[in-house]
């Protein structure tokens, strides 16, 4: 049964959202912007132009930890277009998702005592500037170090990734449960309720990344992740839950084989599954999943939110999403999203001392005319922007948090896009044939690569 809207006077939530935060320890304003080498803004302050920004810079640049403290100071006055929510937090949320990615892209100099203490600062700067809010994290790639290095539970010793998942269950105790906490140290992943009625389930996305050179041993359920999520489901089924679905790496970015099978989970468990949420391209973005029978009746939406990072030549941003709250028969389905973003243009231009203006820059449904935020409205988007360029031009503008590159998006690059939107699944030509491409789908998996900055 489709998700319906709430009935007037229904309540509703709002849920934060942070991904990709990538703290820059050695972030220097006035360093050099541009550098040969693959993180920049560090180093020693130089003169003249080309010099890094105290807010964070366009460019190979990450942040400095000064602004995710601004980001997150401002939160209890964001302004939002949302009513009714089901929150007594002092900041209007009432719940945050965060999927991930904590240290800088300095990944050829990391060492274990580095990403302990990135995840040991910026939980810390969470837990204050939150403070009562529940938070619910994911587990990133650039976590572990080598980057992408996660070997699966049946590897013990120095070798395992115990150091990691132990010193997450410390460090995330006061936001899980015990059981949520057990599974985390063995796998990195869990499941919590965020209020009666709606399960969440953190999924570690590095079991299905095709960077893991440890799935070169298993690359089908490495972690039993997969089977573990299908009990979860199905006890929620049983129990009539609702289930939010969080993770860093979205499902097309997968291995193959695990993400056809994640495809045929969350077609099975549709009527469960009211949300996905992922972050790690640092873009504004979906990916759509459809029936298996006809791959033409949209049933779930994974939303991809844009970083707060700078990496690459984007602004600073985060998302707020507005969900159905607590209420019997509630979907606790996606209503709407609001995306804000630090304009570093302005930020940096203005005096030394001035506090920085996160600003909204756009409603999903306000912007691209939405009656809902349901899947069959993002089915309908895609088949928009094919025809309409003007929609098309408004939506390559937030997917680049308002920070678009110099050279325009043409034909091929549009074609690519367009049917990266469909494609809740790794490597499958099929969702991209009702979009009447004009590339050879090997051309515009091609390009997917390219596009990718992560």
């Amino acid at each position: 049964q489709p998700p319906v809207p709430p009935p007037p006077g229904a309540p509703t939530a709002r849920i934060l959202f942070l991904t990709d935060l990538h703290w820059d320890r050695q972030y220097v304003p006035g360093s050099a912007a541009a550098c040969p080498d693959p993180l920049c803004c560090r180093g020693v302050p130089c003169d003249g132009p080309g010099a890094a920004g105290f807010w964070g810079t366009y460019g190979k640049c990450d942040l400095p930890l000064h602004t995710i403290d601004a980001l997150l100071a401002q939160l209890p006055n964001t302004t939002s277009h949302t009513s009714n929510n089901t929150s007594n937090s002092t900041s209007g949320f009432a719940a945050a998702y965060w999927t991930g990615d904590i240290p800088a892209h300095d990944v050829w100099q990391q060492s274990r005592a580095d990403q302990l203490r990135a995840l040991r600062t910026v939980t810390a700067l969470l837990r204050a500037r939150l403070g009562g809010l529940r938070v619910f994290p994911a587990v990133g790639n650039h976590e572990a170090t080598p980057v992408n290095a996660f070997p699966p539970p049946y590897v013990h010793g120095n070798q395992s990734a115990a150091w990691l998942y132990d010193a997450m269950a410390e460090a995330w105790q006061g936001w899980l449960p015990p059981a949520a906490l057990r599974t985390l140290r063995a796998g990195g992943f869990y499941t919590a309720q965020v209020w009666p009625g709606l399960r969440l389930v953190s999924l570690n996305m590095n079991f299905c990344s095709q960077a893991n050179f440890w799935l070169l041993i298993n690359a089908t359920d490495p972690a039993g992740q997969l089977q573990w999520l299908m009990g979860v489901l199905t006890d929620a089924e049983r129990d009539g839950e609702k289930v939010h679905i969080i993770g860093h790496i979205p499902p097309a970015h997968c291995l193959r084989s695990w993400s056809w099978n994640y495809y045929r989970i969350i077609n099975r468990f549709e009527g469960t599954i009211a949300a996905q949420f992922f972050g790690h391209t640092h873009l504004d973005e979906f990916e759509l999943f459809y029936d298996e029978e006809t791959l033409s009746r949209p049933v779930s939406v994974a939303f991809v939110a844009p970083s707060v990072t700078t990496y690459i030549n984007l602004n600073p941003g985060y998302r707020v999403y507005e969900v159905a709250g607590s209420y019997p028969g509630s979907s606790h389905a996606v209503l709407d999203h609001e995306t804000f973003i630090l304009n570093l243009t302005e930020a940096n231009a203005a005096p030394p001392g001035t506090a920085p203006h996160w600003q909204r820059l756009y409603g999903a449904r306000e912007a691209y005319g939405l009656p809902t935020a349901f899947p069959a409205d993002w089915d309908r988007l895609v088949r928009q922007l094919q025809d309409d360029e003007q929609l098309f031009q408004r939506f390559w503008f937030h997917l680049h948090k308002g920070h678009p590159p110099r050279e325009p998006c043409g034909g091929p690059c549009k074609a690519a896009l367009l049917c990266a939107l469909r494609s809740g699944r790794a490597a499958d030509p099929a969702l991209c044939r009702p979009l009447r491409p004009a590339l050879p789908f090997p051309r515009v998996q091609e390009l997917w690569r390219q596009r990718r900055l992560c």
